[in-house]
């Protein structure tokens, strides 16, 4: 029977890693690509309120990856937190985690604030390898829109 208390410590650590990878793509000029798309599985799904997305883990994710550093860069993203986590052990390999996350940001007039959020991750953990396989995130463009950070939602501002 698997240890799930070490599984729950080795996902904490994973997310972990996750929020310093993503901090060191917001922070880099070349971000470690090979790095950020070492997260995910070999294929994924995502949703959020625009619907499902499939994807394998290529030069495609590589790509959406590095235009999403660009995105967060330019409206002004400085870093990401974790405040806390709730894992859930579904089965001897599989996990879902709740990420509550905050996102640093400065304007172009100066000003600062920080979005609060929560993203849903399944991941799938064999031999002490963790790999996120789907997300669900919530309208992500109508809270950057609320705080200033973007004039239209629109899901093509991430593409």
């Amino acid at each position: 029977m698997p240890n799930f208390h070490s599984r729950k410590y080795q996902l904490e650590d994973f997310f972990n890693h996750y929020c310093s990878v993503f901090n060191a793509g917001l922070k880099n000029e070349s971000p470690d690509m090979e790095e950020s798309a070492n997260l995910y599985s070999s294929c994924f799904i995502g949703a959020n309120p625009s619907g499902v997305q499939c994807g394998s883990n290529d030069h495609q994710l590589k790509d959406s990856i590095m235009k999403g550093y660009e995105f967060y860069k330019k409206i002004g993203i400085t870093s990401m937190e974790i405040v806390s986590t709730e894992i859930t052990i579904l089965d001897d390999i599989h996990s879902m985690t709740r990420v509550h996350w905050k996102s640093h940001y400065n304007k172009p007039d100066s000003s600062s604030g920080s979005i609060e959020f929560e993203n849903i991750y399944f991941t799938q953990s064999i031999k002490d390898q963790h790999k996120v396989f789907a997300w669900i995130t919530g309208d992500e463009q109508a809270v950057l829109k609320e705080h200033g950070l973007i004039d239209n939602p629109s899901i093509k501002d991430m593409k």
